[in-house]
């Protein structure tokens, strides 16, 4: 059993298993290579050879716990048949959705669609590379992608000023989500993925008496489906302020903290197991900084079942060293 499955299964607090969120991509130059030749970033996500190839590049260099597969939340409006291209500099640009298109789509049809994602999971979860490691498969929540599926891009300027007009649309787009969510999820454990992330990545853009439609119901509906299967969650609600009260009635198996959370608050006031906190903007600083600031997050979470991660993925810009560094602070802590 890996160490992170010790963490979460058994609450260890003797364990600093450690895995980064987007470790594999942007900041590695194997990967760059491959980016170069294969532009289009969707067809690269569903390309189950290379996918794998990738997920596999920072266990290769670093000793991490665990391989999170190299995929993309927005395969999901992708199954559906929206359009989904991402521009460079720019982020990702959505088609119009069609909802009669997408309320008629089947399970088949979309596992069809999006099937190398789980040949790439297969993949990893049987290479040697992820003996005594954790596999990991992703979905975005329901409410992050309703934004991005309605808004048609990131929502970093802010959501259209119709976004909350139609109420009954975006009630029956949530449903629709949430049905192949599930699909997804069910598709990602059977090839292999031991555990699942929610990635809530806009949670931080609602207002607390919007919380329960958007977030809290869909997302505790998909922990607890997946809980059904025998698969630990991890959930990300990036940019919320209440995590207790999220925990509370989401009841994830692991709570991942963003940056802008006071991680002695999160220690005091949470039981589960804890993952994540440090900025990752901490890596493209020195070593001195970056060793300071990783063993105040071990300090804090000592007592408390804990994985070492940032609190957003990791960026282009990071320097291989600076991770390989990290690692070996968080291993011989």
């Amino acid at each position: 059993m890996s160490d992170i499955k010790k963490v979460i299964r058994d609450k260890k607090t003797d364990l600093n298993p450690i895995w980064i969120m987007r470790q594999a991509g942007r900041y590695l130059p194997e990967f760059r290579k491959i980016r170069e030749k294969n532009t289009n970033f969707i067809k690269l996500c569903l390309n189950s050879n290379l996918s794998a190839e990738i997920t596999l590049q920072p266990l290769k260099r670093f000793d991490l716990d665990a391989a999170i597969i190299f995929s993309d939340i927005l395969i999901l409006p992708y199954g559906l048949n929206q359009k989904v291209e991402f521009v460079k500099n720019v982020g990702p640009i959505l088609g119009d959705l069609n909802f009669d298109q997408i309320s008629k789509s089947t399970e088949n049809v979309f596992t069809e669609k999006v099937n190398s994602v789980y040949k790439a999971i297969n993949l990893v979860q049987n290479n040697k590379l992820t003996e005594n490691k954790s596999t990991i498969g992703f979905v975005g929540a329901p409410w992050t992608l309703l934004v991005y599926m309605l808004n048609k891009k990131s929502p970093k300027q802010g959501l259209e000023k119709s976004f909350f007009e139609n109420d009954v649309l975006i009630t029956e787009i949530l449903k629709i989500i949430e049905k192949f969510l599930k699909i997804h999820i069910k598709n990602q454990i059977n090839s292999g993925a031991e555990i699942i992330q929610i990635f809530d990545s806009w949670a931080g853009l609602l207002d607390n008496k919007d919380l329960g439609k958007y977030v809290y119901n869909p997302t505790s509906s998909l922990v607890e489906f997946t809980k059904t299967l025998g698969v630990p969650v991890i959930c990300f609600p990036r940019g919320i302020k209440d995590y207790k009260k999220y925990c509370e009635i989401i009841q994830p198996d692991v709570i991942c903290i963003d940056y802008e959370i006071d991680p002695n608050q999160i220690a005091k006031n949470i039981k589960i197991p804890i993952q994540g906190g440090m900025n990752p903007q901490i890596l493209l600083t020195d070593k001195e900084n970056l060793k300071k600031e990783a063993k105040k997050y071990l300090d804090i979470f000592k007592d408390h079942p804990y994985i070492f991660n940032l609190g957003h993925g990791v960026l282009p810009e990071t320097s291989p060293s600076m991770m390989e560094y990290l690692v070996k602070i968080v291993k011989d802590y």
